[in-house]
């Protein structure tokens, strides 16, 4: 029951979190988009949430030829909570202004990268 309910709430981290700033991809799409393209933050994000689907649909079908490095009850578990908070994320994403996201996605980066170093 436990183990369930970390999933739901990996889920919804990841749900959120990537419809919020574009996780996944987003950690290069986003910041080149806005950058390198100058697209708004919002079309950034959501542009960025377009193109991890089709990168996720190839990279699953790769790994798939591997077998079995696909954990598919984790996937289920995970998807279903994923699936309702990024709805729910790209709601909110919508109604927050640009900048407020560009430096909720910055603070975010910096954190990952502090941890990454720490770890």
């Amino acid at each position: 029951m436990k183990s369930i309910l970390l999933l739901l709430l990996v889920g919804a981290a990841a749900g959120l979190l990537g419809a919020l700033c574009g996780l996944g991809g987003g950690f290069i799409m986003v910041p080149a988009f806005v950058l390198a393209l100058g697209m708004d933050q919002k079309q950034a994000v959501a542009t960025s949430m377009a193109g991890v689907v089709i990168i996720a649909l190839v990279a699953t079908a790769n790994n798939m030829r591997s077998g079995g490095m696909i954990h598919w009850k984790i996937v289920a578990l995970v998807s279903i909570s994923a699936a309702i908070f990024s709805w729910l994320g790209s709601d909110w994403m919508k109604q927050l202004a640009s900048p407020m996201l560009t430096k909720i996605f910055a603070v975010l980066l910096i954190l990952v990268g502090l941890r990454m170093l720490w770890k």
